[in-house]
């Protein structure tokens, strides 16, 4: 019998179990007692927090880190992203991968209407006195290595905090950072 989570991954954890390097790293295991072989479905990088899918279940993984399943991000940008950059993003950019360029695939992108709020932050990024920050949304289906950071900037906006909010029907909503939740089954 197979076992789900939904978890609201905080800022500076790793989306993983176990770290062989000597520095000392907080990992998913000291939020809750998973079972022994739980995975984490994808990734967030440490300085990124957000919904996390877990399971017990291989194939369950394999199908939501396909193509198939979009992934909705909220990125805190340096500066205010203008409709152009948006416009830019929808279309697709040229990023670096692997080495190599990578013209990412067209996605939805906006500016949401409302800031959202997700919580205090592990680390603050920084104040108003550095200039102005504004949001956007970008959903993917696809998920290169730190993706959404370098589209952010190849249009002219870093990244200064980053947040998933939904992957496929899931949504984050109501978990608080580090809160998790078992679950049946994944209703994507």
């Amino acid at each position: 019998m197979h076992r789900h989570f939904i978890i609201h991954k905080p800022y500076g954890y790793l989306s993983q179990f176990v770290y062989q390097l000597k520095r000392k790293k907080k990992l998913l295991g000291e939020l809750y007692d998973f079972p022994i072989g739980t995975m984490a479905i994808g990734r967030l990088d440490e300085d990124s927090e957000g919904l996390l899918l877990l399971t017990t279940d291989g194939k369950v993984s394999d199908y939501i880190c396909s193509s198939k399943v979009e992934k909705e991000y909220y990125a805190q940008v340096d500066g205010l992203i203008t409709a152009e950059a948006v416009a830019q993003l929808q279309a697709g950019v040229e990023i670096g991968f692997e080495g190599k360029k990578y013209q990412t695939k067209s996605c939805k992108a906006f500016i949401p209407d409302t800031i959202p709020e997700f919580g205090l932050r592990g680390k603050k990024i920084r104040d108003e006195r550095h200039g102005p920050t504004s949001w956007v949304s970008i959903t993917l289906k696809e998920g290169k290595f730190r993706q959404v950071r370098k589209m952010t900037s190849a249009v002219g906006f870093p990244t200064l905090r980053l947040v998933r909010v939904r992957i496929g029907s899931i949504a984050l909503e109501n978990l608080q950072a580090a809160q998790v939740q078992e679950v049946g089954a994944f209703n994507l």
